[in-house]
């Protein structure tokens, strides 16, 4: 194993150049692929957004017959206030909008009440006049049959004159307002937020980052060369994703979750590289009488050569291993039945796969260009008042230390410093007892955005004309369907059920809950209670509702394997690396406690609204669904990675000859450092995602900022020192048997 790396070091040593030309290619490729795409559309167009749901389900197959037996084209709805629709004026003044939208190429229908027979007193303009009699709808229908091109001249072209109409009622309704919504609108919405966002988060983390690693590091050039590395894997994460999308629906908050994952990754096994590269580099010249020079790279200069060989011996393959534990961690998403799950799964593997190749090449190539500059103190470092500081942050040789003081500490008092930290751990667990899952969909709109007022507005003024919260489709007759309507409307916290009409050669039923939150408890409720009766024919339940308890079953369901395959993973890994039995189970034990605390807070902020005026959002009552596995699969992942950058020092002291307890002080002053200055890089570039308007993009970078955070302080700093203190030889140990595996299958330096 250590040869391979050392071979991979030699071979860039060899052709740095050329390797970081490679990259930039490919950057810039990867970029421009994914800002405009090949064929006019680009990454962003081609998201999706909607409901999660899981194939096979009953929910989604509700879903799809009810689409399937729509032969409705696109839609744009105009909700207008102020406008009571019989006021004297009203109809001679929308007459020329209706004429030039039904002159619009593509429109199929202009409805609103002033164009029905008899007007608003037709039965049929109920729906379409606002309760409170202020306003009404104007709804505009496009052929089914137009292509993509012309569905999108219509739309824009309906949207604009639509905007139009409370200007042309001016006269005779002065405070006459009006918003232009639909599907189309609402996803455009979505997706030009997830770029925005995409870029906030960007320009927040990283200039933050970039200023953490200069003091880490005591200087810009160390600092920059990780930071290339992260847009490199920005760019062919992108890239990767806009092909992804030609094979596969890509959910829209897809691209701003893996980016967050794929840059800190990035700067994560960029910062260890460097670190490692310099230590390894001083270690060999400072020994040399001929002083360093200018800096520069000589020529066959033996000490860069050999510093970084051994890098990519030690570190290389320490992140390798880290990067396989995160990926397999994150691929345990691929088990799960939905397939916004797998999307996640497939293309944060992918993403990983991008930031380790950065990692072990376009880094290392950079280290070989620059070579002995790397260790020369920088400018910054001969400004007053900086030096004090760089002095005590940037990366250092010395075997004792802050982190050493601390681990002895925790060493003298192991049983009060486990206590102390489990206490801690359960406090914030507390919160996780009453989760709620949501399967939100319009709900996810940014706050103050023009579409999710014009959903406001529908619900507050129009209930009628929007969908029932839960839908049945009854495979029967439409007389049998009507019969068992009426035991419909008995049900507990049922509203209304709405007459049955014909779907195909089924029968579809609309039933509204007593609530006004199609994904609430209420709406679960009669959910299940549909679900449980028995009318002597097949039934389908579909909703928000239903999806949300189908998803969540199918979590359920497949959870047992997802956890399997990671535990089993994991723990061999460790233990090819470790050689103990013990030490893999004390990782996953931590872990699961780090993981609870996470969600516990996750669940106080997002689902109990506390924060909400801080970070910007509206509850919707619960965590979204996926959101809860995301943020398992991706802290569990991270988690690893932080355990192995600190088990690989342990590990290589105690082969050194140190003792246990030795062993673990100095190895976690010797990645303390490291593991503190990437997770405060990690935290920063998921907090800067915090920033976006996006409600699932905040939930998951506040989750995994929050998940970091008590990782590398609470566990990795305190429990995993404490623990391991109180094992003592026992951490080594393995069975007989085991350790014969371990002597023939060793991944060692």
């Amino acid at each position: 194993m250590t040869r391979v790396f050392e071979s991979l070091g030699r071979l860039i040593v060899r052709h740095p150049r050329r390797t970081i030309g490679v990259w930039i290619a490919l950057t810039a490729l990867g970029f421009g692929l994914a800002i405009f795409g090949v064929t006019g559309t680009n990454l962003f167009d081609r998201l999706t957004t909607g409901e999660p749901n899981v194939p096979g389900s009953d929910s989604q197959l509700a879903s799809q017959l009810v689409s399937d037996a729509s032969i409705k084209g696109a839609q744009l709805t105009l909700v207008l206030d102020g406008v009571p629709v019989d006021a004297a004026g009203v109809a001679e003044a929308m007459a020329p909008a209706h004429e030039e939208l039904a002159a619009i190429p593509g429109v199929a229908t202009v409805i609103d009440p002033l164009v029905l027979p008899d007007g608003p007193a037709n039965p049929a303009a109920a729906p379409l006049i606002a309760t409170d009699g202020n306003g009404f709808l104007v709804i505009v229908e496009l052929d089914a049959a137009l292509d993509e091109d012309a569905e999108a001249t219509a739309l824009t072209a309906v949207e604009h004159r639509l905007a139009d109409i409370p200007a042309d009622l001016a006269d005779v309704a002065p405070d006459a307002r009006g918003i232009v919504g639909g599907e189309t609108l609402i996803i455009e919405t979505i997706t030009e937020q997830v770029e925005k966002d995409l870029t906030t988060g960007e320009a927040i983390a990283l200039p933050i980052a970039l200023l953490v690693m200069v003091f880490v590091f005591g200087g810009f050039l160390a600092a920059s060369i990780p930071m290339a590395g992260a847009i490199a894997s920005i760019g062919g994460g992108l890239g990767v994703l806009l092909g992804f999308s030609y094979f596969m629906d890509l959910e829209a908050s897809v691209v701003n979750i893996v980016t967050i994952l794929g840059l800190g990754l990035s700067i994560d096994y960029g910062l260890l590289i460097v670190s490692r590269f310099r230590e390894e580099l001083h270690r060999l010249v400072d020994g040399e009488e001929a002083p360093v020079g200018n800096g520069r790279r000589r020529r066959g200069d033996r000490a860069v050569t050999t510093a970084l060989m051994n890098t990519m011996a030690t570190a290389g393959r320490t992140v390798a291993f880290s990067a396989l534990t995160v990926a397999i961690a994150i691929s345990g998403l691929l088990v799960f039945q939905p397939q916004i799950l797998r999307s996640f799964g497939l293309a944060s593997v992918a993403v990983i796969l991008i930031a380790i190749g950065t990692a072990l090449t376009l880094v290392p190539a950079m280290l070989a260009v620059f070579g002995r500059k790397l260790i020369k103190p920088g400018f910054i470092s001969r400004i007053p008042g900086l030096r004090s500081v760089l002095a005590r942050t940037a990366d250092v040789e010395s075997e004792e230390g802050i982190f050493s003081s601390l681990t002895a500490r925790v060493q003298r008092r192991p049983w009060w410093v486990l206590g102390g930290v489990l206490l801690a751990l359960g406090v914030l667990t507390i919160p996780l007892t009453h989760l709620e899952l949501r399967n939100s969909t319009t709900e996810l709109l940014p706050g103050g955005s023009v579409q999710r007022d014009y959903i406001g507005a529908l619900v507050e003024n129009y209930p009628a004309a929007t969908s029932p919260a839960v839908v049945v489709v009854a495979q029967t007759t439409l007389e049998n369907a009507t019969a068992w309507s009426a035991e419909l409307a008995t049900l507990d916290n049922v509203a209304s059920v709405e007459a049955p009409i014909p779907l195909g050669s089924d029968v579809l039923i609309g039933i509204r809950p007593d609530t006004l939150d199609a994904g609430s408890k209420i709406a679960r409720d009669v959910v299940l209670e549909v679900r449980d009766l028995d009318p002597g024919f097949q039934t389908l339940v579909g909703g928000q509702a239903a999806g949300q308890i189908d998803f969540a079953d199918a979590l359920v369901d497949r959870a047992p394997w997802a956890a399997g395959i990671v535990i089993l993973a994991t723990f061999v890994l460790l233990f090819l690396m470790t050689g103990s039995v013990v030490i893999p189970i004390k990782a996953l034990l931590t872990n699961v406690l780090s993981l609870a605390a996470s969600l516990g807070v996750l669940v106080w902020v997002f689902q109990d609204g506390n924060l909400s005026g801080v970070l910007g959002f509206i509850s919707t009552g619960g965590i979204e669904t996926y959101v809860v596995a995301l943020v398992i699969a991706f802290a569990f992942g991270l988690a690893m990675d932080y355990e192995v950058f600190l088990l690989s020092r342990i590990k290589e002291l105690h082969d050194a000859g140190y003792s246990n307890n030795d062993s673990v002080r100095l190895g976690l002053q010797r990645s303390g450092r490291i593991i503190t200055s990437a997770a405060t890089i990690i935290v920063v570039v998921f907090t800067g995602f915090v920033f976006g308007e996006l409600l699932v993009i905040k939930e998951v970078g506040f989750s995994l900022a929050v998940a970091v955070f008590i990782d590398a302080t609470l566990v990795r700093l305190l429990l995993v020192p404490a623990t391991m203190t109180l094992l003592g030889s026992w951490n080594w140990w393995a069975p007989t048997f085991m350790t014969r595996i371990y002597e023939k299958l060793a991944i060692t330096h």
